[in-house]
């Protein structure tokens, strides 16, 4: 067995047996099969796909490539959320401490930045001093003292996936659905938890580009964790404008800090409503409307503030000394108009190209910079009205290609749902 003829077999659209999978897999761990030969093999999964029967086998071996955590020693339903990854979407940040204030653990483990998309760790680590790298009892301390714990793949936690998710990141091969359940899965099932809620985002800024894709994935995702009996609900989201207004790392975690105190954007909240309700509503098994109740008083009476700030305390963070970049320019509306388009990848791309994200596995991130929108899809502008700020660091931009991003016309656009529907 050899790594070219594993290649050569998924080029020629060949099924991979588990050896064969596994024989990759080991390989590239320990340094036999070099990143080249296994982003190849990549690509040709990216172009020709996965049966049911290579994911399966795929997330089992991921799953078993490492150590994977006890939550036994927590009291109560264990539960996650996972976004397969958008523009501005911040939603962790909020979601974790508001559904912690409600009595639900969330041991919630979360990556960086993938492709043109922002990562959880990411933000976390513009906030001075936060510590995303706990030890695993450090982890299970935390969750059993405040019910929630925001971190980085912990330890040996499915090495497989932390190495390969870090060369698709930078091969071109983010967008594969086989992979991307693959992914998402092994580490789910990996973390312990016992239901497991995914944000299955669809449009011009997600992964995803279309509802048929997302009820592919869901459908896979939702099969691996009934496999492993757990309970999986997928909700299918809007990702064809950025969420929110902010893009880039320490402005989104200003952005949070503005929903945790009832006054972020609407859609953010909104979602953030909706994902919670189901976390809250399977952990406790009560209905999805009595779950949503309890969520929006801990927003009102300061709780899910309160538990934000107690996390960030416990994780060493401040975010008293968060900053965001001085050098701020205001882009302006060339016409008056509806906003009928905002292209959330470009966005995202951009955001990226300016620092905010990474093209290397070793890049270092700026913090600092990014976009803050003042109108989204749907709003009114005037010409000469300021239609986006620019918070840049030491790499120049194309202001025009910012502007190209937003299509304004003299008649709306017809609303899109934020929620597309549930698959279980």
């Amino acid at each position: 067995m050899n790594i070219i003829d594993i290649i050569n077999k998924k080029e020629a659209k060949g099924e991979l047996t588990n050896e064969e999978l596994k024989y990759v897999v080991d390989n590239y761990l320990n340094g036999n099969i070099d990143d080249a030969q296994v982003s190849s093999l990549l690509m040709a999964i990216c172009i020709n796909g996965m049966t049911d029967n290579e994911i399966f086998e795929l997330t089992d071996i991921f799953l078993n490539s490492g150590d994977k955590i006890d939550l036994s020693t927590i009291d109560g339903i264990k539960v996650d959320k996972h976004s397969t990854g958008g523009i501005g979407d911040k939603t962790t940040l909020v979601l974790v401490p508001l559904v912690a204030s409600t009595g639900v653990n969330v041991a919630k483990m979360s990556g960086k930045s993938l492709g043109f998309t922002g990562g959880t760790i990411d933000k976390l680590e513009s906030i001075p001093g936060f510590k995303t790298d706990l030890e695993l009892e450090e982890f299970l301390c935390q969750v059993r003292k405040i019910g929630a714990a925001l971190v980085s793949q912990t330890g040996n936690l499915v090495p497989a996936d932390k190495k390969i998710y870090s060369l698709r990141d930078v091969t071109g091969t983010v967008e594969s659905l086989p992979l991307i359940a693959v992914s998402i899965m092994s580490k789910k099932l990996a973390s312990g938890v016992d239901k497991i809620v995914i944000d299955l985002k669809i449009g011009d800024g997600a992964l995803i580009k279309t509802i048929s894709e997302a009820k592919t994935l869901g459908r896979i995702m939702v099969e691996i964790g009934n496999h492993y009996g757990k309970e999986v609900v997928c909700v299918v989201t809007n990702m064809n404008e950025p969420l929110g207004h902010a893009i880039g790392n320490s402005l989104e975690v200003m952005e949070a800090i503005d929903t945790l105190k009832d006054n972020g954007p609407d859609d953010l909240k909104k979602l953030v409503l909706t994902l919670g309700s189901y976390m809250v509503s399977m952990a406790k098994n009560i209905s999805y409307n009595d779950a949503q109740k309890e969520l929006i008083v801990n927003l009102k009476n300061g709780l899910a503030y309160k538990k934000f700030l107690e996390l960030v305390n416990m994780q060493h963070g401040s975010i008293e000394n968060l900053k965001v970049s001085s050098k701020v320019f205001s882009l302006k509306s060339k016409k008056t108009g509806f906003v009928n388009e905002i292209k959330a990848q470009r966005l995202g791309e951009l955001v990226r190209s300016i620092g905010g994200g990474r093209y290397h596995k070793e890049d270092n991130i700026n913090y600092e910079i990014g976009f803050l929108l003042n109108k989204k899809v749907g709003d009114y502008v005037l010409e000469d009205e300021e239609l986006i700020k620019i918070y840049l660091g030491d790499k120049d931009i194309n202001v025009n290609e910012v502007l190209d991003c937003f299509k304004i016309d003299i008649e709306p656009v017809k609303e899109i749902p934020l929620v597309y529907g549930v698959i279980k």
